[in-house]
């Protein structure tokens, strides 16, 4: 099963580095819309079986073209909308961002006792999208594309595909549109292909914190 990961165009949130994790939240910016257009094109080459993206309006404004484009029908799904920021909703200082990416990180070490103050829990944000990807994958859907958010396309990648890890959550971010691809299937495990366009190979060096999801107990 091959997993094209999209982040979603930019957002006025995004502009002003403000946490927003609301539903619906914001939509894109004019050059949100432009990054958006360009999706298709950059996913060209990929076989699509099914289109889907969260509950958030900015990543179902991001995956048009692509629906338009593919003539598939937009498949939305809350189980992949983005990692809540609880308490730090809304905030733009950098404590705020350092907390809420820290977090991220922690729980891709398997941390999972931490938590953002009045969010989710890292069990629960691996289940609801783990929940979406097994359905895609008992339809038999081999070649997903999923607009999705920054935040959650890291912690999901980088937990479960066995050749990223914590460091490479922590110092690499998802640009907006940016594509995360990965393959694998729920039963045998997950590996990352590409990050934003680039092989995985030439970017990961797996920092030990990351033996894949079968080796620990969530």
């Amino acid at each position: 099963m091959r997993l094209l990961l999209i982040r979603h165009g930019q957002t006025p949130a995004n502009v002003i580095g403000s946490l927003d994790t609301t539903i619906p939240g914001p939509g894109l910016t004019e050059l949100g819309y432009e990054q958006a257009a360009a999706v298709p094109g950059a996913l060209a080459g990929e076989r699509i079986d099914a289109i889907y993206a969260s509950v958030q309006v900015r990543s179902q404004l991001t995956a048009e073209p692509l629906v338009r484009e593919r003539g598939l029908p937009l498949q939305v799904r809350p189980g992949i909308r983005e990692i809540s920021s609880g308490h730090l909703e809304g905030n733009t200082d950098v404590e705020s961002q350092e907390f809420y990416l820290s977090t991220m990180v922690a729980w891709v070490e398997g941390d999972f006792a931490r938590e953002i103050p009045g969010g989710e829990s890292a069990a629960d944000v691996f289940a609801r999208y783990n929940e979406v990807i097994g359905e895609a994958y008992e339809a038999g859907q081999s070649s997903i594309a999923m607009v999705s958010h920054g935040a959650v396309i890291r912690t999901w990648a980088g937990y479960h595909a066995h050749n990223l890890g914590a460091q490479f959550v922590a110092r690499t971010p998802l640009h907006n549109t940016g594509i995360v691809v990965v393959e694998g299937s729920p039963e045998h495990g997950w590996s990352a292909v590409s990050y934003m366009g680039e092989a995985v190979g030439g970017l990961a060096l797996d920092d030990g914190t990351n033996a894949g999801p079968a080796s620990r107990t969530q």
